[in-house]
């Protein structure tokens, strides 16, 4: 993650959309809750301008409406307003 996350930034991106799955049993896994973990940190240490995990990915939330006023094209991302917990939006 942290390799993807700086290749991100050499690439000059903002957002990035980071898929980490949500578990094989469909309870959440292991995986999915260590990247939101360390991706909140990350958030928290201004490492990251924030995140916005893919169960709040939706229209009614107050950070992705934000952010979909500045991005107009992450309107159309298929994961829009799916609950998709196997993802999470990460501002760089």
């Amino acid at each position: 993650m942290d390799r993807e996350l700086a290749l991100a930034r050499q690439g000059k991106l903002t957002v990035l959309k980071l898929v980490h799955g949500y578990g094989s049993t469909g309870a959440g896994g292991d995986i999915r809750i260590a990247v939101q973990k360390r991706l909140a940190e990350m958030a928290q240490n201004g490492q990251i301008r924030g995140c916005i995990f893919g169960e709040d990915w939706s229209k009614s939330d107050e950070a992705t409406w934000k952010l979909l006023q500045s991005n107009t094209e992450l309107k159309s991302d298929s994961d829009l307003g799916r609950g998709n917990r196997g993802i999470t939006i990460v501002l760089l």
